[in-house]
């Protein structure tokens, strides 16, 4: 069995780890740290999971006891806390913060498997990417395997109230998201930067801008991502890239038809769909941000750190519902 630690286990992310892990057949919880929490049953704050677990909050951190450690922080807690304790160096991490995602002076591997499967099986570390970013990344690469992204390409892309966190804020108060569009960020969204990274890890290079456009949509969780590339390729080329990048991938599935949210939600799977315009390349994706887009890509990339079917645990059905 996998021994496992979470460290912020009390907010959104860590409540959709520990339901997978409980089900996980390879996996065994062995504490869930929340220091406001410390005592109290982990189904007083997640209570989907009343009757599931009789497993406590705690304030300890026993890593002598784990095999890998997640980082449930919020954005730039996980060094923060690197710097202030001492990890076992035998105890795997993956962070789910956007602390490492960035390759430099850091042994964190960039936990897209679609891309990074061989780095990943191998890693010690793990940075495991962004909601947005994975959605656009999946909706990109092919085009750049292609060496189409050389003009810039327009994105929409429109996340469920539980990509902010389960801290309540002025735009997640439901009396305001209810019946409620915005937009935030534009063209500044934090989640480009490992975007263009992994663009030119494919392409090569990347002098075209990522034109990112974040929504805050009506709904609780999901992201749909359009991309708009302009290119003169043709169509069947553009197809043909497309199925074949993700015909091997366990999660990620090119489609004939259209996509929508409810095809995703409540699993680990990202679908993608082309249309060939006059010009121009059309495409859609569409992601669980809680599942693909953190702690189910999060579990994916544990199986292949050691060594399992990357599939395990994740076997998940859409709730089209």
């Amino acid at each position: 069995m996998i021994r496992v630690g979470i460290l912020g286990a009390a907010g959104y992310t860590g409540g959709e780890l520990i339901r997978l892990l409980l089900n996980h057949p390879e996996a065994e919880i062995v504490f869930a740290n929340s220091e406001s929490n410390a005592g109290n049953p982990v189904s007083d704050v997640h209570e989907g999971l009343d009757g599931d677990t009789d497993l406590r909050f705690t304030d300890q951190m026993p890593f002598d006891q784990v095999d890998v450690i997640f980082f449930c922080f919020g954005h730039g807690k996980s060094e923060a806390f690197l710097k202030e304790h001492t990890i076992p160096s035998n105890v795997k991490i993956i962070d789910l913060a956007q602390d490492f995602r960035i390759r430099g002076n850091h042994d964190y591997v960039y936990g897209l498997p679609e891309i990074n499967g061989t780095e990943i099986r191998q890693a010690q570390h793990l940075a495991n990417p962004g909601c947005f970013a994975t959605a656009i990344q999946l909706a990109l690469l092919p085009a750049a395997k292609l060496g189409l992204l050389t003009e810039d390409v327009s994105v929409n892309a429109i996340t469920g109230s539980t990509g902010a966190g389960q801290k309540p804020g002025a735009t997640t108060h439901f009396s305001w998201r209810n019946n409620n569009l915005s937009i935030y960020k534009a063209f500044t969204h934090q989640h480009l930067a490992e975007i263009r990274q992994s663009l030119i890890q494919v392409q090569g290079h990347l002098d075209a801008s990522i034109d990112f456009i974040p929504y805050r949509g009506d709904f609780t969780r999901g992201i749909f991502c359009t991309a708009v590339i302009k290119t003169n390729a043709p169509a069947e080329d553009i197809v043909r890239t497309y199925r074949a990048f993700y015909a091997d991938t366990a999660f990620t599935h090119y489609c004939d038809r259209s996509v929508n949210l409810k095809q995703v939600v409540n699993t680990n799977k990202a679908l993608v769909h082309v249309d060939c315009f006059d010009g121009k390349v059309l495409v859609t994706s569409a992601i669980d941000n809680l599942l693909k887009g953190a702690v189910g890509q999060a579990v994916q990339n544990m199986n292949l750190m050691f060594g399992i079917d990357e599939t395990t645990g994740l076997k998940l059905k859409a709730s089209a519902f």
